[in-house]
């Protein structure tokens, strides 16, 4: 088995891998770093959580002159949240090499970040807008960039990002290493590295390895009107220590994040409409385990890299197979086991069958769980909360308190008053209603890897039914399909 010292990585690199706790160097790892040493142009193809911000990381810190104070890397990355890990990431592993790392993305106090740009780093991460931002203020010079990643770019396409795309990489040096990553490996990615790589090296994940064999993937078949009761009792019967539920629209989000917090389930969500304030209170709370549920959308949840997720729930069905890859691959991560759900109603039938073409792999079919199964659920998670008290709880500090209780109750009145409490069991009887949304489009077999939608049209709020609504939809959806794969190529001379 290959080492990190057998890649070529110096000692400073060697001693961050080791200090971050990294043994052995993932698949992704091994392929990319030797190539990107020795300057070459790299596609990837390779999920969130694979390592791949470490594959492309050690080589971009090997390369850079931390004694120069100009840009010397540049990694671009589609959302705030992926922007923002990279960063971190990139700074924990250049502790050794004293690199200065630093984040642009829209959201945030601009002010703050040209203040933070007069000493330039030696890498830049940013999002395409906040990155166009910069260079129109003249805040930041790209003429002294060595290497370009351009991170999760089957997202970006699909968000409509290529001409900003474009636009940033003609202020850097045409003589350039460029790396690029992406999940999935749509026609359009193999376009765009003809258009800014030079003769690339292809790091290809087989199809059969695009989900993990930790991930147990399972559908559930479920009418509409039953999604929600049925996701509550999956989490009563499951009992996850973290899951992410997805939603396809906003309005999906919201509406499952209040009825999941009217049930008692301790649920937080996120989507492009929140402030980036908003958003980082949420996902810090996720983080630290104060939310045991993130309500998300495809756009908001991209780039999450939270090791500790143990259960996804795709409350509605990914309209794109792609999207399912992307989804699933926020558990099963670190050699831990993980469980993904999807619900699927009547008329989406072919669009589980397209996402296990594309993953070569079957679903397994799961019963929807009982009210009873629920309850059940539900008192075997209290049982085992209240083993934890007893064990936790210092006994000498609440003795007199327990002696009058038991003195004018019953033990078991007592036991069976605090398992009510825990288990909440009124208050998941509450009625939830959640806005049913417009159904997918019919999906034909010879369209199963046809052009898809762009991440923002993915989260617009369906409303109305008209037919004059209908066609500007489609229209939109049109022009979507323009940006995300419709533009002319011009292959790098």
């Amino acid at each position: 088995m290959e080492q990190f010292a057998d890649l070529g990585l110096d000692q400073e690199l060697l001693a961050a891998v080791a200090r971050c706790g990294y043994t052995t160097p993932t698949p992704i790892q091994a392929k990319t770093i030797p190539l990107e040493l020795a300057g070459t142009d790299v596609v990837g193809q390779a999920q969130t959580g694979t390592g791949k911000t470490a594959a492309f990381g050690l080589g971009l810190l090997q390369r850079i002159n931390p004694g120069r104070n100009v840009i010397q890397a540049l990694v671009i990355a589609p959302t705030r949240e992926l922007a923002g890990q990279t960063q971190e990431e990139l700074f924990k592993l250049g502790k050794e090499k004293h690199a200065h790392v630093q984040v642009v993305y829209g959201g945030a106090d601009i002010r703050r970040q040209i203040r933070s740009l007069r000493r330039p780093p030696q890498i830049l991460v940013g999002t395409p807008g906040r990155l166009l931002d910069h260079l129109n203020r003249h805040t930041i010079d790209l003429s002294n960039v060595q290497t370009v990643v351009l991170d999760e770019a089957d997202e970006m396409l699909d968000m409509g990002f290529l001409d900003d795309i474009r636009h940033i990489l003609k202020q850097t040096p045409t003589k350039r290493q460029t790396l690029l990553f992406s999940a999935t490996m749509p026609p359009a990615i193999m376009q765009v590295s003809q258009q800014f790589m030079t003769h690339p090296a292809i790091v290809k994940v087989q199809t059969q390895e695009l989900t993990t064999d930790l991930v147990d993937q399972y559908f559930v078949r479920v009418q509409e009107r039953e999604k929600f009761d049925t996701l509550t009792r999956l989490l009563d019967v499951q009992h996850p220590r973290y899951a992410i539920i997805f939603g396809r629209t906003k309005r999906r989000v919201d509406e499952l994040t209040r009825g999941l917090q009217t049930r008692g389930f301790n649920a937080g969500g996120i989507h492009g409409d929140l402030t980036q304030q908003q958003r980082t209170l949420i996902m810090r709370q996720f983080r630290a385990g104060r939310l045991a549920v993130l309500v998300a959308t495809d756009v908001a949840a991209r780039g999450l890299d939270i090791s500790a997720v143990t259960h996804v729930y795709n409350y509605d069905i990914p309209q794109d197979p792609e999207s399912y890859v992307h989804r699933i691959g926020r558990t099963g991560r670190a050699g831990k086991h993980g469980v993904a759900v999807t619900f699927v109603t009547g008329n989406e039938r072919p669009y589980l069958r397209a996402i296990e073409q594309l993953t070569n792999k079957r679903m397994m079919p799961l019963k929807p769980p009982t009210q009873d199964e629920a309850f059940a659920g539900q008192l075997a998670q209290a049982q085992r909360r209240i083993q934890e008290l007893v064990a936790q709880t210092d006994h000498t500090k609440y003795e007199d308190v327990a002696r009058q209780l038991l003195a004018h109750n019953d033990a078991v009145d007592l036991v069976t008053a605090f398992v009510d409490e825990l288990t909440k069991d009124q208050q998941r009887t509450l009625p939830v209603r959640i806005t049913a949304e417009r159904p997918l489009p019919r999906r034909h077999h010879e369209n199963n890897r046809g052009h898809r939608p762009n991440g923002k049209q993915r989260e617009k709020t369906q409303q109305g039914s008209s037919r004059k609504t209908t066609k500007r939809r489609t229209r939109t959806r049109q022009d979507g399909r323009k940006r995300a794969g419709g533009y002319t190529i011009r292959k790098k001379k």
